[in-house]
């Protein structure tokens, strides 16, 4: 079975394949017993945000890692992918600037993904 870390990275990777930026991952393991990992990251338009999301699923499907729960998609200004171990955040720029997932969680030891 793939570890969380490994699932967020891959994550990570297909997003930066889609040109999401501002790619972060955070543990927050230690801070919480919901879930391991936040990946974050934006996404432009409708259009890019829902591509992130398709990327994230379909390359994680071909893995036989399945999403449990998604949030989101129709609006696409804040997509949610539950993946027990690691959440998936994608957001329209207002929207990540508004809720500001990193300063909410700044205790949480970041990776920042470059593409």
């Amino acid at each position: 079975m793939m570890k969380a870390r490994e699932i967020a990275l891959l994550g990570a990777s297909a997003a930066s394949e889609k040109k999401a930026s501002g790619v972060v991952m955070l543990y927050v393991g230690k801070l919480t017993s919901f879930t391991d990992y936040f990946l974050i990251c934006t996404g432009d338009t409708d259009v890019q945000i829902r591509a992130i999301a398709d990327a994230i699923v379909g390359d994680l499907k071909k893995r036989k890692i399945r999403v449990l729960h998604v949030e989101g998609y129709e609006n696409a200004k804040w997509v949610l992918l539950d993946y027990g171990d690691v959440v998936v955040h994608i957001f329209h720029p207002e929207l990540r600037k508004f809720y500001q997932l990193e300063k909410l969680w700044a205790d949480a030891p970041r990776k920042t993904i470059t593409n």
